[in-house]
């Protein structure tokens, strides 16, 4: 089986050669395992770890983002991001917050609300036909949609949890704003993919680690019509829907399940309801998931027989398909090698021949100047 056969028989359940892979690694951590193996670029430790999904991505026309005196760099919405260090790397965080205290909708600089005309889908098409040969397409990002974390980016994360009790008017035109540029983002990809598009992925933090971050009424009258419209888009395209949600969510996933998602990502198992057994049996015939080997836990503190035997545990689990093996987050700075190399090998996806895999490989092709925004 190639990639892609083997994501689609996961999703049918029709059963595979090996569980399909999705890997995910802070830069320094994808560094790390670069080195390890004496790989030149991303692409080739996708090869090498045996990752079956690629992602197609627009060209960016738009305005030039701004890079300032003190590091930080312009967001789409106006908002700034400055490198924030932690021992042994450094995430990216908002350090600029336009949209602070402001609560009327026409006091809202627009100017920054990005449009899908930045954006050029001239190569789209050609992207997905190139990938399909090998792996499973998909279009977007957990940064997709996403209103709460991202738009306390803009905003204030404390303002934005205040927003949705009030529906602060200027929190709801950043809501209608964000919605309609990711709707309308989503649809000329998939309308210029021509069907060749397999997955959609969009995402929203609905929980913490041990339980849903806002009510199930807020999601309902804030979240939901919005979510089924994309899920309807994306269905209607002939693609599976794939939806980000960090920490304990399965109050949502019946609801979810109702509006369309077909996919949940990435499985967070910090709560007994979350772990992976429980999920499978209460709603494995209903979804797909992806994830759940823990980067808080087993990955980074548990031993190289601990790693195998919870990866050994999903196999039995999901014989025939229904789960993507891949870690809860971005694996973290500290996880040893050893460990993310018997969750790959656990699984059967790492290279046996790593020269073979990486022949001829460059960098990913779709690298195009889109790529900051998986982050923002």
């Amino acid at each position: 089986m190639n990639s892609r056969q083997r994501v689609l028989a996961s999703l049918n359940r029709s059963g595979y050669d090996r569980i399909p892979v999705k890997h995910e690694g802070t830069p320094e951590v994808n560094r790390m395992l670069m080195d390890y193996f004496g790989l030149s670029n991303h692409e080739q430790l996708l090869r090498v770890i045996g990752d079956d999904f690629r992602y197609v991505q627009p060209i960016y026309r738009g305005p030039e983002l701004r890079e300032f005196t003190d590091g930080s760099i312009e967001g789409m919405w106006g908002e700034r991001y400055g490198s924030k260090e932690y021992p042994g790397g450094t995430y990216s965080e908002a350090v600029y917050l336009p949209y602070a205290g402001i609560d009327r909708a026409e006091d809202l600089d627009r100017s920054h609300f990005p449009t899908a005309d930045w954006f050029d889908f001239s190569t789209i098409k050609s992207q997905c036909e190139a990938l399909r040969k090998e792996y499973c397409v998909c279009f977007g990002s957990a940064g997709d949609m996403d209103f709460m974390n991202t738009i306390g980016r803009m905003r204030g994360l404390q303002q934005v949890y205040e927003d949705l009790l009030t529906e602060n008017p200027a929190f709801m035109a950043l809501l209608d704003a964000r919605f309609q540029f990711y709707y309308e983002l989503h649809e000329r990809v998939l309308n210029a993919a021509g069907g060749l598009i397999d997955i959609i992925h969009v995402g929203e933090d609905l929980g913490n680690q041990n339980g849903p971050m806002i009510s199930m009424d807020t999601f309902d009258r804030l979240f939901a019509p919005r979510y089924k419209a994309i899920f309807d888009l994306a269905h209607l395209h002939g693609a599976k829907t794939m939806m980000h949600m960090c920490g304990c969510v399965v109050e949502f996933l019946p609801r979810l399940i109702e509006l369309g998602l077909d996919i949940q990502d990435v499985v967070q198992p910090t709560t007994p309801e979350m772990d992976i057994a429980y999920l499978h049996a209460h709603f494995g015939n209903n979804l797909t998931f992806c994830g759940s080997m823990c980067v808080q836990t087993v990955l980074p503190f548990g031993s190289v027989g601990d790693v195998v035997s919870e990866v050994q545990r999903r196999l039995a689990l999901f014989p025939k398909g229904g789960l993507f093996l891949g870690p809860t987050h971005a694996i973290q700075v500290g996880t040893p090698v050893e460990n993310i190399l018997a969750m790959y090998t656990t699984a059967g996806s790492l290279a046996p021949d790593i020269k073979d895999a990486i022949k001829n490989v460059d960098d990913n092709p779709q690298k195009n100047g889109f790529d900051k925004f998986k982050l923002f």
